[in-house]
Order: C-alpha cells, then structure tokens, then sequence
C-alpha cells in the first residue's frame, strides 16, 4: 500500500471514530422562562436548554432538582445537542 493510501485510510479510521462524538458547549445567561412540564429553561439569548435525568442541577453551589429554578436567575451551563434539543449537562444556577 503507498503512502497515500494509507494516510487516507488513517484518516477515514479517525473520522468515522471521532463523528460520534458530541462536543460540549458552555453558554452563560438570565433564565427567562422555566417550563416544569418538559423540564427546560429559556435563557435570555434565545437558547432553550432541556434537562434529563442525568443534569447536574445546583443552586447557589447546592444539589438541587428542576422543581427550584425560578425565573430571572443567572445562569452558567454546559450542554450538548442531542435529538435536535439543547440537553443540559449541568446547570449552575445563582440568584
């Protein structure tokens, strides 16, 4: 095999490995709007941010649940897409 071969093949290997990793992105805002019935929050830049079982949720540095985010609270979070939603993979909410 020549050497351009098998550089593409490494690549193609690399590519295909890496695809299927979701990268995290962070963002920092105001929660605009809390909905309680599908568990998301709006932040005041647009962003809509979901929440599932496995969001780590703390309010003023303490473990907290959805149930305890009001509106008007700032807000850093991480997040990833998945399904075409903004799942949150930690919410660090302070007043």
């Amino acid at each position: 095999m020549g050497h351009g071969k098998r550089i593409t093949v490494v690549v193609l290997a690399l590519t295909f490995t890496l695809g299927g990793v979701a990268l995290a992105a962070e963002v920092e805002g105001k929660i605009e709007a809390v909905n309680p019935m599908s568990k998301e929050i709006l932040l005041d830049n647009g962003l809509p941010l979901a929440t599932n079982d496995d969001t780590t949720i703390t309010i003023e540095g303490k473990p907290s649940g959805f149930q305890a985010i009001k509106e008007g609270g700032k807000v850093k979070a991480s997040y990833e897409e998945k399904d075409g939603k903004n799942v949150a993979a930690t919410l660090e909410v302070s007043e």
